[in-house]
C-alpha cells in the first residue's frame, strides 16, 4: 500500500479559497465575524508593509552612495 502524499498547499491558496466562498451560507453574525477576522487580517498586512518599507529605506539609506 502506498504512503499518502502531503499536498503542499501553495502560498495564499488559503486565502484565494476563502475569497471564493459562497457566503450566502452564512447569517449575519457568521458574516460579522468573519469580517473582523478580514479586517484584522488587513491591519496586520498594513503593519508588515510598513515594516518591510521602514527596512527597505535603512537599506538604502545605508547603501546609497553619497553626495559630495
Amino acid at each position: 500500500m502506498d504512503e499518502p502524499v502531503d499536498v503542499r498547499i501553495g502560498r495564499g491558496q488559503r486565502l484565494l479559497e476563502a475569497v471564493r466562498e459562497d457566503l450566502d451560507l452564512y447569517g449575519v453574525s457568521e458574516l460579522e465575524e468573519r469580517l473582523e477576522v478580514l479586517e484584522a487580517e488587513a491591519r496586520r498586512v498594513r503593519a508588515q508593509i510598513d515594516k518591510k518599507r521602514s527596512g527597505r529605506a535603512a537599506a538604502d539609506a545605508l547603501f546609497s552612495p553619497r553626495a559630495n
